[in-house]
């Protein structure tokens, strides 16, 4: 069984662009997230640890969002949903939207 996750309209202030202002000026970027987890044995336990932690996922995508700039926002879209796939086992799926505001 598979359920379905949303982490949406997390903001960042960060420095992510191909052009030279966007790396000096920086801008609002808007992360969703959406993760289908396999959520049966949580629903059954009613234990956070039978779950993913939304808090640590929102962190990890923080970490990334206003680490290091990179050119595309593809390349953010990729390495947010290797680090949430790699880290949380529960998780089968993962979708990344960002957008700049």
């Amino acid at each position: 069984m598979s359920d379905t996750i949303f982490l949406n309209g997390m903001r960042f202030y960060s420095y992510h662009g191909a052009l030279p202002a966007e790396n000096e000026i920086g801008q609002i970027f808007i992360v969703d997230i959406t993760m289908n987890v396999d959520l049966s044995t949580a629903g059954q336990s009613d234990d956070v640890k039978d779950t993913v932690h939304y808090g640590e996922v929102f962190e990890d995508v923080k970490a990334i969002m206003e680490g290091e700039p990179v050119n595309l926002l593809e390349h953010l879209a990729e390495r947010i949903a290797k680090r949430i796939n790699s880290h949380y086992n529960r998780v089968v799926e993962t979708k990344v939207r960002i957008t700049k505001e």
